[in-house]
């Protein structure tokens, strides 16, 4: 009876084992490449409607960059026998205007750098949250895989034990794995519905039922050759590393708004020119109305000082504002890349020696179970040591390749 259930036991474990691969391919239905998800994203996130807007809003301002005074509409008596109507106009210096529309244009090249942030920062977005998509699906289908060779093994572990063939202590010791196993499932479906629901709302289809298009596992081997490519394209240095940044070119351009608002203010002080049209005669004189001329003297030096002073102050404020960017992308920059560089390295181990000794160890496993050389503990224990090494393979990929995203977000690709 032992060498029967046995046998049968051996049958399931060899059947189970083709679980992983056939759910696999299952889950490549209605499957969303990235670069889809990535256009979407673009097409639909309120962030880059908003910053859309925003330079219509600069757009518009800069049209109405020549913006003179109101003209004052006055009646007056020169005379003092009758009132007429008459208009004055103050025009400020051309200089004013040349500087307001430099101002607007400014204004305008700010928030398309900023368009440009929030792009760079919506499809970092939906690269990590894509990942985290492909990850949870991966984990559950090595969780789905487990859980289904240990409900295998609990099986017969309960005809073996009914048959006295095995001890209580081996009896317990499986039913405790596969229970282990069985919750492990549950918490990764939860992860994957709170992934899929996590990729959905950055698409607008928050409640879409989203797949991946390519198994992580599956991504290993690739991303494990073209990790020594990778690291010798990245620049040590990290003026060079940000150079392309969206993050710093809004701040310098913010740099570049501030140094032209202190030009405008210094425009300013110039004189104004005032014209007007006016009654200025007799009722029987032959030309009543005449042109009127003057100079609008900024005499009240108090008020365009400070007005020189703020502007001043935030311009400083602004180059402080982009030296604190720098100096935080900097140390951002350098810790992705000593993070990729910690995660290429495990990546070769376990797409080298880790991952073929883990098939290694389930293989022969069994068929030295299957010989009678090893105890019915020892191969459970084998079984969730090879299953450690792939769960963690599958997180080096994941770490991996979260690091190279935030890269390249840094490094503005």
């Amino acid at each position: 009876m032992h060498s029967r259930i046995l046998r049968r036991l051996i049958f399931q474990l060899t059947a189970s084992l083709l679980l992983l691969s056939g759910g696999e391919a299952a889950a490549q239905t209605a499957a969303l490449p990235l670069d889809s998800a990535e256009a979407q994203a673009l097409r639909r996130h309120p962030r880059l409607r908003q910053s859309a807007q925003e330079i219509e809003e600069q757009r518009a301002l800069k049209r109405g960059s020549f913006s003179p005074p109101n003209p004052d509409f006055l009646f007056a008596a020169p005379t003092g026998e009758m009132w007429a109507p008459g208009v004055v106009q103050t025009i400020e210096s051309p200089a004013v205007y040349r500087r307001q529309a430099r101002v607007a244009q400014a204004g305008i090249t700010l928030a398309e750098r900023n368009q440009d942030v929030n792009r760079a920062t919506v499809l970092r977005d939906v690269r990590l949250a894509y990942l985290s998509l492909q990850f949870a699906e991966a984990q559950l289908r090595q969780l789905s895989y487990q859980d289904s060779l240990f409900r295998t093994l609990e099986q017969a572990t309960e005809r073996l034990f009914a048959a006295g063939e095995i001890t209580s202590l081996q009896r317990i010791s499986t039913v405790a794995e596969a229970r282990q196993v069985r919750n492990l499932r549950e918490q990764a479906l939860v992860d994957l519905r709170s992934a899929q629901r996590r990729l959905g709302l950055l698409l607008g289809r928050p409640e879409a039922p989203l797949a991946t298009s390519t198994d992580l596992r599956a991504t290993g081997p690739q991303v494990a050759q073209t990790s020594a490519a990778l690291l010798g394209s990245l620049p040590e240095a990290d003026s060079s590393a940000l150079t392309l940044s969206p993050t710093l070119a809004y701040y310098r351009q913010n740099v570049a708004l501030s140094q032209q608002g202190i030009s405008l203010v210094r425009a300013r002080r110039a004189p104004a020119l005032t014209l007007g049209y006016q009654n200025q005669g007799f009722e029987n004189s032959p030309m009543r109305y005449r042109f009127q001329f003057g100079v609008s003297v900024p005499i009240w030096f108090w008020t365009y000082r400070s007005q020189l002073q703020a502007a001043t102050a935030r311009e400083r404020a602004a180059t402080y504002q982009l030296q604190a960017q720098q100096l935080d992308l900097s140390t951002q920059y350098q810790q992705a890349l000593a993070d990729t560089r910690k995660l290429a390295s495990s990546l070769t181990y376990y797409q080298q020696t880790a991952v073929p000794q883990a098939g290694s160890i389930i293989s022969q496993s069994q068929r030295l179970f299957r010989a009678g050389e090893i105890s019915y503990l020892v191969l459970i224990q084998s079984l969730n040591q090879a299953f450690t090494i792939q769960n963690t393979y599958l997180s080096t990929i994941r770490d991996y390749r979260q690091a190279v995203v935030e890269l390249n977000f840094l490094r503005g690709e």
